[in-house]
């Protein structure tokens, strides 16, 4: 069977100049031990990191606010399995893995890495900008930081301690057609700050803080 080098790379948004790199982030180690070749193990790993850069670079870039540990806190919701898994899924890439035992077997480790590969491969081919505007444009960053639901993670996170849920103060300021919400989102005789358009918007950044506060005094 010939590889659809073209179709991935219409998909992917990058050519390839070595095109033995698009194929090798596709190979599975039981397809490679098969029939031969490289497999994609040592692609995932040089993905991750880049992965990591990239991410850590964008939101240390848009949040000159945000502490470590808020910063470590969202980072891994980009960089997760699930995300990674969502990510291939919308390109369509899982279906040109080459396998081997079915693809009933396919689980989402093995879907997942396959965002980390590619990574690789265009670093690889192409340098750290290309593989950086990959990630950029396909790795729903901003898509992800929208659908969290702080406020609902907040209240499971206390439940599953046996707290009462978290209050919420909001104020509204400025003008009508401009407005400004501060919300305080309160639990456990802590506290959060949080502004945004919308009250939802504020409710929401006051209860990510609360949560990693949380989290954090749970640790010591």
């Amino acid at each position: 069977m010939k590889f659809p080098f073209t179709e991935i790379e219409n998909k992917i948004g990058y050519v390839f100049r070595e095109k033995a790199l698009l194929q090798e982030a596709f190979t599975h180690s039981t397809y490679a031990h098969a029939h031969g070749g490289k497999d994609n193990e040592r692609m995932e790993y040089l993905g991750d990191a880049v992965l990591q850069l990239v991410v850590t670079d964008w939101q240390y870039r848009r949040d000159e606010r945000a502490e470590e540990g808020r910063l470590t806190f969202e980072r891994q919701k980009y960089v997760c399995e699930d995300a990674l898994d969502k990510a291939v899924r919308d390109l369509g890439l899982q279906k040109y893995l080459l396998i081997e035992g079915g693809r009933s077997n396919v689980g989402k480790k093995t879907v997942s890495s396959l965002f980390e590969t590619v990574i690789a491969a265009i670093y690889l081919d192409g340098g750290y900008a290309p593989a950086r505007e990959f990630i950029l444009a396909h790795g729903n960053l901003e898509t992800q930081e929208k659908s969290v639901n702080y406020k609902g993670a907040l209240q499971e996170f206390l439940q599953g301690n046996g707290e009462q849920p978290p209050v919420y103060e909001t104020e509204k300021s400025g003008k009508d057609n401009a407005p400004i919400f501060f919300a305080k989102a309160s639990a456990k005789g802590m506290f959060a700050n949080g502004e945004g358009s919308s009250k939802k918007e504020a409710e929401q950044q006051a209860a990510k803080l609360l949560l990693e506060t949380l989290k954090k005094t749970r640790k010591k």
